[in-house]
């Protein structure tokens, strides 16, 4: 059995752990901004194309004590890296350092390789590695004076998923997206709606969910170029997940005021394959109506983080809190803001409140309705 490490934005751990326990994992313990889990080297594969929430994901290869260089060096060295790394491997080195006496990253890195080099030159007999084969990221952590050395699996971070236009600023990963529409209980029966849709990143989400899609199916991995990950693992998995897609007729909306981003949201369903799931409309969220006695609107509207745009979010908020009155009492409404004045322009407090990562901005998600 191998133990998988997953980072995730703070305020994911619980909806990170559910998946991974549904997608049948072993001794998944929840810490925080990460998960840590137990399963074959085939999960590898799993994990990375059917996470929604997490970052990526991480084979550990050790974890130790490391209070001291010595304790360091000795503990990376005893890890079999023969077992994983062919001679010509390439394997640059990345960490963070987290209450722990050994707070220099630089330092922790060239003592890391150092190890690394010692253990394979005894197996390899050789003095020199040329690092002109496939990459082996390995990334470190050290936390509280414990070490845990990883190799990652996932390459690219998971909220790549490959449809997003490229060059286009987007304020929402891809991952917290998924989050909230999952935390909104969206299943795919009600209709879903997003106002400020922008390049569509949470109607693709929530078309995904509805269809069940696993998310990294469009994408590739740095493991799948490993040696040791046999490609058949790869492609059982792929097999498995769309096996298990569900194929309906679905109500998801966005809208936006920008004609542009409507045509790049529209753009980035298409690569998605989703564009028959989604009606993308030029719309003013002041305008928005539903009479459907259930539903889910789910929106990133603009924060307004510099000084004057501050006020005109604040108006924004006022208007959406007006737009929110007219629903039915059966919507569900989610609004992630990092405003701390958010309730009282939107003229009620929320029935629930979740504090929550958007890169490193501190945001609210605002829960309304029956949440």
């Amino acid at each position: 059995m191998e133990t998988y490490l997953i980072p995730c934005l703070l305020g994911l751990e619980k909806l990170v752990s559910d998946e991974v326990k549904r997608l049948g994992l072993q001794e998944v313990q929840a810490e925080n901004g990460r998960i840590l889990c137990r399963g074959t080297l085939a999960d590898a594969a799993r994990l990375n194309l059917n996470l929604r929430c997490g970052a990526r994901v991480l084979l550990v290869l050790g974890r130790f004590p490391a209070r001291s260089f010595e304790e360091l060096f000795q503990g990376t060295r005893a890890i079999a890296w023969e077992d994983y790394l062919p001679e010509n491997a390439a394997f640059p080195v990345k960490g963070y350092s987290i209450s722990s006496q050994l707070h220099s990253v630089p330092a922790c890195q060239s003592i890391i390789k150092k190890a690394m080099v010692e253990r394979m030159k005894a197996h390899y007999h050789r003095e020199q590695f040329p690092e002109d084969g496939v990459k082996y990221q390995v990334r470190f952590s050290l936390f509280k004076d414990e070490a845990a050395l990883c190799l990652d699996t996932s390459g690219e971070g998971l909220y790549k998923r490959g449809y997003r236009a490229v060059g286009v600023e987007a304020p929402l990963r891809e991952t917290l997206a998924a989050a909230m529409v999952l935390l909104s209980r969206y299943r795919g029966k009600d209709p879903f709606c997003d106002p400020f849709c922008g390049s569509g990143t949470i109607p693709i989400e929530a078309a995904f969910i509805a269809k069940n899609r696993a998310p990294g199916l469009d994408r590739s991995f740095d493991a799948q170029r490993w040696a040791f990950l046999p490609a058949k693992v790869w492609m059982d998995a792929a097999d498995e997940a769309m096996d298990k897609e569900f194929h309906g007729h679905y109500d998801i909306w966005g809208g936006d005021i920008d004609p542009r981003a409507v045509a790049i949201a529209r753009d980035n369903a298409r690569k998605a394959g989703v564009e028959d799931m989604i009606r993308f409309e030029v719309a003013d969220m002041r305008d928005f109506r539903r009479d459907s006695t259930y539903g889910q609107l789910v929106t990133n509207p603009p924060y307004g983080e510099r000084l004057m745009e501050k006020r005109e979010a604040e108006d924004l908020y006022r208007e959406l809190g007006q737009v929110w009155r007219r629903l039915p009492e059966g919507w569900r409404t989610l609004v992630l803001s990092s405003h701390t004045e958010f309730e009282r322009s939107f003229g009620r407090p929320a029935a629930k409140k979740r504090k929550l990562y958007n890169g490193m901005i501190k945001c609210d998600l605002f829960m309304y309705g029956n949440v």
